[in-house]
């Protein structure tokens, strides 16, 4: 079976990373015929917008995509061209699998955490009012006659939005996620005892959903105390769902216990649709450079192998990437103690294909 997939190899060290992940994909036997876009920088130069509507149609066709990571040009109006993508095609759901794997240069070990991000709402929504502008002005008076609360008129103001909906949504994705792949415990992140009605709705939506599922554990935990457990014993932690800027954060500590973000894939994924990408961003200082690792879109290409139920070919990529991370050979200048040791981007796809090969 061949699948279509777009492939959107971004900015800055973006092509680079993508293309090792493109040949590594390819050396796993799996048949693909390749849609290839531009967002971000290119796409802005080529058609005055980093988010062009053929690239949106292509991944709404496709259902699927492959995504390097792209720069938000300055002054386009995009907060950000990722949270743009995930809010125009409804991407709830952002995955983030950190595992430690062996030949890791960090002080944990069985690190074996998921983390499940709300992708659509809290901070995120982009309601924002500016300092000293006039509906901002507006705006407070109207906090002032509804609570008989004064803000500082020299305020900006920013949303936090959490509703019912889009939380028992994610929660439920992360059961079902758990219950698919053999999990044992999921536990919502929050920060109710402050929050009471924004976090304390994600909270409580939560908790109801969990009742639906028996055969899975539930725990909450406040965010603060979340951040000081994953820095003591990471591994009591299974499955974590949060809200928006919660799982951002969450998900950065998560890749420094586990190696860091060259290591640290990504998928988000919608009813209809899932893009798989990696957690970093552009690095366009090391663009054309040989230099950064693509490990983390290479297991971003495995959970995309995963979710068109390739699922051999999957385990398969994730054994060649955890043998080469193991034998530190061949391996980029993070990932190693001495420097002078280190390879080049495609020289890691190289070692990675050659043991797919094999």
């Amino acid at each position: 079976m061949q699948h279509r997939v777009s492939f959107i190899p971004g900015d800055g060290t973006g092509p680079e990373v993508a293309e090792a992940t493109r040949r590594a994909l390819e050396a796993t036997g799996v048949k693909f015929q390749w849609d290839t876009l531009v967002m971000g920088n290119e796409a802005q130069e080529k058609s005055g917008t980093p988010l062009p509507d053929e690239a949106i149609r292509s991944i709404m066709k496709n259902k699927v995509a492959i995504k390097g990571p792209v720069t938000t040009p300055i002054g386009t109006g995009f907060r950000s061209v990722n949270v743009a993508l995930r809010q125009k095609l409804d991407l709830y759901a952002c995955l983030r699998p950190y595992k430690a794997l062996r030949g890791m240069h960090t002080p944990f070990k069985d690190v074996d955490i998921v983390v499940v991000r709300e992708n659509t709402e809290d901070l995120y929504a982009g309601i924002e009012f500016a300092r000293g502008d006039q509906e901002t002005a507006k705006f407070l008076d109207f906090v002032q006659d509804a609570i008989g609360r004064e803000i500082r008129k020299d305020s900006a103001v920013s949303l936090k939005v959490i509703s019912q909906a889009a939380s028992r949504r994610i929660v439920a994705f992360a059961f079902e996620y758990a219950r698919q792949n053999g999990r044992k415990e999921v536990t919502a992140v929050h920060k109710a005892n402050i929050l009471k009605f924004s976090d304390g709705l994600f909270l409580d939506t939560a908790r109801e959903v969990a009742k639906e599922y028996g055969d899975i554990e539930f725990s909450d935990i406040l965010v603060d105390a979340a951040c000081m457990e994953l820095v003591r014993k990471p591994q009591m932690f299974d499955v974590l769902v949060l809200p928006n800027l919660y799982g951002d954060i969450i998900s950065d500590l998560c890749a420094g216990l586990v190696g860091g973000m060259g290591v640290a894939p990504g998928a988000n994924i919608g009813d209809e649709v899932a893009i798989f990408e990696p957690t970093h961003g552009s690095a366009p200082k090391y663009a054309g450079q040989n230099k950064v690792n693509p490990m983390a879109t290479m297991l971003s290409g495995a959970m995309m192998l995963r979710h068109l139920g390739e699922k051999d070919a999957a385990a398969r990529l994730e054994k060649a990437i955890a043998e080469v991370i193991a034998e530190g050979r061949n391996v980029t200048y993070d990932l190693t103690l001495d420097p002078d040791r280190a390879v080049g981007t495609s020289q890691v796809a190289d070692a990675v294909i050659d043991k797919l090969k094999r």
